[in-house]
Formats: structure tokens, sequence, C-alpha cells
């Protein structure tokens, strides 16, 4: 192996400091990161090398504890290896059913905050860059939404769709994600429409939209990416909250309709922990992921928050 001159050898040190210095080397960011990889992995990774179809009604044996459990309740059979995290009352292996449920939560998720992101960004702009009468329409419209009361109206809507899948769930949590992008948004375009480079691109003749979207859009793109993971944890609440209730998808499994059927089948009192706690572990695990995300991107895109004096 061939020796390091000096001059190779202090510029891969200073390649490791810039790279330790840099913003986006933060922990935060990157054991959130990580988190949420393990969560997706395993429901895109699992289904290969576990059967997936377990998670089918009547696909195995009834109330199955998991194989650790050496003294299983009474009433219950003895745990089988084929269903290393037990069964549940209507027949479907926990495992696969994790598979199947964890990335349709996410899915809700991601589309509901996919949807009121894109919504903020083309309202919160246009208020933003070009006031007046447009930002009257748009602040007062976001600002009745807000006050709505969202979870009671879900609620309602969700009892009179007759059939609910993921999309339908995600379309229904859109159509209250966007009035607090939009606020946030327009409050950041307020300050810098006054910026230099804007007040340049204005001069040399730039139209509002590449203003907008080429000159203002990439300076905000670290609070928008902390925005929209924020978004997305706040869709996963609000749609677990709904299934929980029994107003969720019937068809394609989640986290939240799992709870709901071990709520509906007394799965507490009975001691299957089995059927409600593996769900609720992996909603804090995405929950968890989610929140160490927006935290380190709050730090990325504010220097105060990461302990370095903004220069």
């Amino acid at each position: 192996m061939a020796s390091l001159t000096l001059d190779q050898f202090v510029r891969r040190g200073a390649s490791r400091i810039q790279l330790r210095d840099s913003p986006w080397f933060n922990t935060k960011l990157i054991v959130g990161l990580a988190i949420l990889a393990a969560v997706v992995l395993f429901g895109v990774v699992g289904p290969l090398f576990w059967d997936s179809s377990l998670a089918l009604t009547a696909s195995s044996p009834l109330n199955l504890p998991p194989v650790w459990v050496k003294d299983p309740p009474i009433g219950f059979l003895s745990p089988e290896a084929a269903h290393p995290l037990g069964t549940e009352s209507n027949g479907r292996d926990m495992l696969a059913l994790l598979m199947a449920a964890a990335p349709g939560t996410l899915r809700v998720g991601l589309v509901a905050a996919g949807i009121g992101m894109l919504v903020g960004i083309i309202l919160g702009f246009s208020a933003g860059y070009l006031g007046g009468r447009v930002d009257a329409i748009i602040r007062t419209i976001s600002d009745s939404v807000i006050t709505i009361p969202a979870l009671a109206l879900l609620i309602v809507i969700s009892a009179y769709v007759r059939q609910i899948d993921i999309d339908n769930m995600a379309l229904i949590l859109a159509l209250f994600t966007w009035p607090g992008p939009t606020r946030l948004i327009r409050a950041q375009v307020l300050s810098l429409r006054e910026r230099e480079y804007v007040q340049l691109a204005r001069l040399s003749g730039a139209s509002t939209f590449d203003i907008m979207f080429k000159e203002m859009m990439p300076n905000l793109s670290p609070y928008l990416a902390a925005s929209f993971v924020g978004l997305v944890s706040a869709s996963i609440l609000a749609a677990t909250g709904l299934e929980a209730l029994g107003l969720g998808p019937t068809r394609i499994p989640t986290l939240g309709m799992t709870i709901y059927y071990a709520l509906f089948a007394a799965a507490i009192f009975r001691g299957m922990w089995w059927w409600w706690a593996p769900p609720i572990i992996m909603l804090i695990l995405i929950f968890s992921s989610l929140f160490l995300i927006t935290v380190g991107l709050d730090e990325i895109a504010n220097p105060r928050l990461r302990g370095i004096q903004a220069k």
C-alpha cells in the first residue's frame, strides 16, 4: 500500500473535519433517519422472508401467545414456533400483520402531509410574496379552517364515507393539514421578500414564479423539510385516532385498526398483550423517529439551536 504524501494526508483530515462540522452531520437527524429506515425496511423487506399471507383473516390458529411465553394464560393454546409473535382472535399472525400495517400507516401520513404541504407552499408563497388582497383572502380562509374542530369534523366525515381505504383516509386528513403550513410559510416569505437577493432578482426582470420558487424556496428547504416531517407525524396521529374509533380502512391493515380490533375484542381484559402492545411500540418508534428528524432539521435551519452563533 503506497504511503500518503503530506498534502494528501492534510486534505483527508480537512475533509473529515468539514464533514463533522457540517450542519447536516446532526446526531438527532441521523438517529431519527436510522429508526425510520428500520421501520420501513421491516415492512418492505420483511415480506421477502416471512409469509405475508398470514396477515389475512383465518390464516392462522386463534389466540396463540408469543413463543417466549412459557405459561400461557388459561384458555389459550401453547405457542408455536411458526408464529413467533403469536396470533390474535381473527386468526392473523402478528408478525405478518405488523409488516403489513406499518407501511400502510406511513403511507397515510405521507400522502396527507404531501398534499397539505403542497397546498401550503403554493398558498403560503402567494400570500407572503404577493401581499395585498391575495394575502388577505388566503389568510382569512386559513385562519377560518384552523378554528374548525378538525377531529370532530373528521369523525363525522369518516362516518359518512361508505368505504374507506388508505387513499380516502389520506384525502380526508389533507382537508385540514394545509392551513398550518400556509401560515408558517407565509411568515417566512414575508421576511425573505425584503432580502437583497430578492430585490436584485426583481431588478433583473425575473418572473414572480422564478423569484418565489427558484430564488426564495431553496433558502427555506430545511425549514420546509422540518415542517413536512412534523405534518407527517400529525397526520399519522390523527389517522390513528380515527382508526382506534373504528373509522379507518378495513381491507388494508394499519396500526390504528389493529389497536381498534384489539380493543373491540377486549384483548386487555383477556390478557392478550401481544395483540395491542406491538402496534403501540411500532407507533412509538415511528413518532420518536419523526420527532428526532424534525428536531435535527430545526437545528440545521436555525444555527442558534445547535449552539453556533449565527453569522
